[in-house]
């Protein structure tokens, strides 16, 4: 079958649109369940439009269409959607909701309820359209190669692994259930039915997750909405009586089976099918938020030791790779250097695959946050540039995320630079040491990562920190450090990145990143603070530290961050790296 133009697949989806007597629709990046991460056969946008970032959304009117994404991504926007067929917008800048109320007036525009959230709904509402949900999507109908749904194990993690049973897990929640007055919750992120279930499968890239849905009952019972013949037979054993495999397709009479009941719903992270059905089935729905977020990111005491344990192994993967491109890299291609990098780590028998898809950009291409190297049109690592790696990996007990930038030589590196990476790395310093009162917000740390940067009228246009997932997702809430207020508190056992960057547009990009594991102060009244250990360890580019900028503090930490990354790491490498290794770990001068 001969591929559809992206002019034709545009044409194919007005024509669906006109059969099912709607004017528009809305094309999110999101699958059913509302994930970063989404399989083959949810890629709608990108069909559509040609456009690959993981956060976008798009707009399809009779006679004008729209793609809109974030500031991570406006160049990639401009190079991968044709303008011919898309005006290509900025979302803060012109928000989608206005676009409509602009060029939409008197239209009713389609949306698949199954792919977006009540809020997500809500913000694209204004006046002078209207909203009309379908009952199947009409870019399914216009996609004749539509790939298949994924169909992989689902394989059982051991409280080896968890720290913690799902049968313990489901009572706690269960307990808090019945103290809401809640009779159910709907469980619809797939990472919370990991977690909940002690699962795992590879359904989606680099996220070991099951697509399935899940209800729990206040009584500590389970619904699990998933083909049966997907089980491994240590999954089902571990299942015992309480929890109940049912396929998808029951989904619908289990929700209408709530009739009369309380049902605890994530409205911002539940589709909006879902609300829909119960109300039509007459259950009173209570929008709190998912019962597994919070504790699935405070992380048990085997958890935190996996994490450790995982980072060391990262860490010798991490450092054996920045040892062979300070020696052998220049002349290879970013996308050749991102595989070596996924080759040092398919070396340990504990690596699972890459946590997300690597950013390995030289030059001018490390000023992309988020910049994605693709065979034939990757740049050649040349002398005397700047080369990024952004990259991670899963591992049984953990999940990795880690950024180093590197000066190839073998000319000094220009002062700015050098000034753009020192400021960088004392706010990663700067926030790795931060004490901080219990009940602190990520949002309130954000600016000791920046403000080095601030004080040279610089600044980074990302957060700085993330939540991380233990073999779960690398992108993990509710926590995170960042501009935006968030109302959630870090709390101990909960990993974040720290990852502060600076990016100048045409030339280079800095960006420097542990993951940090909080954990209780050692000041203050036991219980009142919180302080961070760091988890990985490897060297930063000493030819890129301007040491003048440094204080005496932060050279201190340097040199005993370098010293405890000899120490830690070196035993677990080659005699070559190692001695590599002990040169950009001493002290500096």
């Amino acid at each position: 079958m001969t591929a559809l133009s992206f002019s034709e697949r545009l044409a194919a989806v007005r024509e669906q649109l006109s059969r099912r007597n709607v004017d528009g629709l809305v094309v999110l990046r999101g699958d059913e369940f509302l994930g970063e991460y989404v399989a083959p056969y949810a890629e709608r946008l990108a069909w559509l439009t040609g456009f690959t970032g993981s956060a976008g959304m798009a707009l399809v009117l009779p006679d004008r269409a729209a793609v809109f994404s974030d500031g991570r991504y406006t160049v990639q926007l401009d190079e991968q959607v044709d303008g011919a067929l898309w005006e290509r917008l900025h979302i803060t800048q012109i928000p989608p909701q206005q676009w409509l109320t602009h060029h939409a007036q008197g239209l009713r525009i389609g949306y698949d309820p199954r792919l977006i959230s009540e809020a997500g709904l809500t913000a694209l509402e204004g006046r002078g359209f209207e909203f009309v949900a379908l009952e199947n999507n009409p870019l399914d109908a216009a996609w004749p190669d539509q790939p298949a749904r994924p169909r992989t194990p689902v394989i059982f993690q051991s409280p080896d692994l968890s720290g913690e049973t799902s049968d313990s897990k489901r009572a706690r929640l269960a307990t808090e259930l019945r103290a809401n007055g809640e009779n159910a919750a709907l469980v619809t992120d797939p990472t919370s039915v990991a977690w909940l279930l002690n699962i795992r499968a590879s359904d989606v890239p680099y996220t070991p997750v099951v697509l399935a849905f899940a209800i729990l009952h206040d009584n500590d019972r389970a619904e699990l909405f998933v083909e049966r013949d997907r089980l491994t037979a240590e999954t089902l054993a571990s299942f015992g009586d309480k929890v109940t495999i049912r396929t998808v397709t029951e989904l619908d009479a289990r929700l209408n089976a709530l009739s009369g009941k309380t049902v605890r719903v994530d409205a911002q992270g539940t589709a909006l099918w879902f609300i829909q059905t119960l109300e039509k089935a007459d259950a009173t729905i209570s929008r709190g938020g998912d019962l597994c977020v919070l504790p699935k990111a405070c992380k048990n005491a085997t958890e935190q030791q996996g994490a450790r344990d995982v980072h060391r192994i990262d860490s010798a993967a991490l450092c054996r790779f920045l040892h062979f491109v300070t020696t052998q890299g220049v002349g290879l291609r970013e996308t050749e250097l991102a595989e070596r990098m996924d080759g040092f780590r398919a070396q340990s028998p504990d690596y699972r695959g890459e946590s997300f898809a690597a950013i390995s950009a030289a030059g001018p291409n490390a000023a992309l946050p988020h910049y994605r190297a693709l065979p034939g049109r990757d740049r050649v690592l040349t002398a005397d540039s700047i080369y990024l790696i952004d990259s991670g990996g899963q591992y049984g007990a953990g999940t990795t995320d880690v950024t180093r930038t590197l000066w190839t030589g073998p000319d000094v590196a220009p002062s700015a630079i050098r000034e753009a990476y020192t400021r960088v790395l004392k706010g990663n310093i700067a926030l790795n040491q931060a004490r901080f009162p219990v009940g602190t917000t990520g949002h309130r740390l954000d600016a000791l990562a920046r403000q080095f940067l601030w004080q040279a009228g610089m600044d980074y246009d990302h957060g700085t920190g993330h939540g991380i997932g233990s073999y779960l997702s690398v992108h993990e809430g509710p926590q995170n450090i960042s501009a935006i207020a968030r109302p959630v508190a870090l709390q101990s056992g909960m990993i974040v990145s720290d990852e502060p960057g600076y990016y100048a547009v045409g030339h280079y990009g800095i960006r420097l990143e542990n993951l940090l594991l909080v954990k209780p102060a050692s000041v203050g009244a036991p219980g009142r603070y919180l302080e961070f250990e760091v988890l990985g360890f490897a060297p930063f580019d000493r030819n890129l530290i301007d040491v003048s900028l440094l204080g005496d503090d932060e050279r201190s930490w340097l040199d005993r961050y370098h010293a405890t990354t000899l120490a830690k790491i070196g035993p677990l490498v080659d005699l070559p790296t190692r001695t590599w290794l002990a040169e950009v770990c001493a002290p500096l001068a």
